[in-house]
């Protein structure tokens, strides 16, 4: 992909995710219709649906034949080189009581790697952004993540699934072993918008399993870009597809990972 189109990509999806952020901050704890998806707490609104035909409208002009993964429209254009992967409302339960803590993520998928991304978080309006080797910004500076360098002294945030209502280990295990182990585990509501709180610095770490490729397609990029690292629960490189994302700072990644694999995780191999 040329440095141009890639710019005009970055300026398109900015552009949608503060337009749909803007949809969003005008009915927060006000939706007219609350539905179910996949289980009772799965739940989707009128507001998701119309701020994915939004940014699905915005994204358009700039390449058409771009293929198109979003959480409540499905994907288009199956095969293409290049896709956007859109979350319109990640943090649809906080969204719905009203509670400040939700995003929009707008990633763009270039064969098998993440060239763009983009978060903004209306309710502060924060707009995160990270191109391919180009660094990571907040509303136009450069952002790096914590310099914490151990666990015992790191804020980590995680997230359970809809799993966790018929199967609660290895949640479980997981939170009260790093909650030992350090300053705290927040159970935020968003993974969208923990991901842009990692690569701002705000927390060393985040770690959530049962993910869906909308969920994390621009974070992982931004936390990159903010010279973190990213990762399975293996220590392996991430896949969109791969169900479970590790997030940190680096200094802290092999001891999180570590702590994971001791009360419940998967096997950490390599050099973690």
């Amino acid at each position: 992909m040329s440095p141009a189109l890639l710019k005009r990509c970055a300026e398109a999806a900015a552009r949608a995710a503060v337009s749909a952020g803007s949809l969003l901050e005008r009915h927060a704890g006000r939706p007219r219709t609350v539905t179910t998806k996949r289980s009772a707490i799965d739940l989707v609104t009128e507001v998701d649906r119309a701020a994915e035909r939004l940014i699905l409208r915005a994204l358009q002009p700039v390449n058409p034949a771009f293929g198109f993964l979003g959480e409540e429209q499905g994907e288009r254009r199956s095969g293409a080189a290049t896709r956007w992967v859109v979350d319109p409302i990640d943090g649809t339960m906080n969204f719905v009581h009203g509670l400040p803590i939700f995003g929009v993520s707008i990633g763009l998928q270039h064969q098998d790697t993440m060239v763009l991304g983009v978060i903004y978080d209306p309710m502060r309006r924060e707009l995160f952004t990270a191109a391919k080797g180009g660094g990571a910004f907040l509303n136009g500076r450069r952002i790096r993540v914590s310099s914490a360098r151990d666990l015992a002294h790191s804020l980590v945030s995680t997230g359970f699934s809809s799993t966790f209502l018929t199967q609660d280990e290895p949640y479980l295990s997981w939170f009260k072993a790093l909650q030992r182990r350090s300053h705290g585990v927040r159970r935020l509501g968003s993974t969208v918008w923990c991901l842009a709180q990692v690569a701002a610095g705000r927390l060393e770490g985040f770690y959530e399993q049962d993910l869906w490729p909308w969920d994390i397609a621009a974070g992982l990029l931004i936390v990159q870009e903010a010279l973190g690292r990213v990762t399975d629960f293996a220590g392996r490189p991430p896949a969109l597809e791969g169900r479970q994302l590790v997030a940190t700072n680096g200094r802290i990644h092999r001891e999180l990972l570590r702590t994971l694999q001791s009360s419940g995780g998967s096997r950490v191999t390599g050099d973690g």
